[in-house]
């Protein structure tokens, strides 16, 4: 499976400088927050699209992009002491600027934009990182503009969790939000998603790492 492509691995090169944290030792960090799970939702994807690499805007060769606001969804994937976790496979799955998901069973997939591929996937490299350029999350009935986000790294639990905008007037009402207790917890899965200077087009750049509650070597 090609998880990653050409243009993308270009684009990823650039865009990991965006708002950036440097994580370079093991226990540099003053504190790490594990990243709460939270629920898969209804509508993972039932079929998979033909085009799951980590560029939702455009579907294999087509020329005309998706409809919303250029977002590059940057970080890493780290195990609880900060040691970046490689060949994770992260996927992404979320509405498009209708607020319809690719499952074939949501009520408002009669709207979806065609151009949209709704789901991606990357496989983490060397230093934990993961890349995607989507759209900037929208809200539905009864949810707050979310992205959801699946870890999965061989040989334990696959993590499900979603991440959100930071700030948005919607989070407080949002149950699911609500659900996550602890403050820390629930700050670690708000994403601040801010303008890129000098884009022409109103890119947004956001960053979101996953903190995994174990280390590799516990699942030997």
């Amino acid at each position: 499976m090609e998880i990653m492509n050409i243009y993308s691995r270009r684009k990823f090169l650039g865009t990991m400088g965006f708002g950036s944290i440097a994580y370079t030792t093991s226990g540099a960090f003053a504190e790490l927050v594990q990243t709460p799970p939270q629920t898969e939702g209804p509508f993972y994807p039932n079929k998979l699209p033909l085009d799951t690499d980590n560029d939702l805007i455009i579907i294999n060769d087509r020329l005309k992009p998706s409809v919303g606001q250029i977002t590059h969804l940057s970080g890493k994937v780290l195990d609880i002491k900060g040691n970046p976790v490689r060949n994770a496979l992260v996927e992404i799955w979320q509405v498009d600027n209708n607020a319809a998901y690719i499952h074939t069973r949501d009520p408002r997939n009669k709207n979806h934009d065609g151009n949209f591929q709704g789901f991606g996937r990357f496989l983490t490299g060397s230093k934990g990182e993961y890349y995607f350029r989507t759209i900037k999350p929208v809200s539905y009935p009864g949810r707050a503009p979310h992205i959801h986000v699946a870890v999965k790294l061989k040989g334990t639990k696959r993590l499900v969790t979603q991440c959100y905008i930071k700030g948005h007037e919607q989070n407080m009402r949002d149950g699911l939000i609500r659900r996550i207790k602890d403050p820390k917890q629930r700050a670690s899965v708000m994403v601040d998603f801010q303008a890129i200077k000098g884009s022409k087009i109103n890119e947004l750049q956001g960053r979101f790492d996953i903190v995994l509650g174990f280390t590799p070597e516990d699942q030997h």
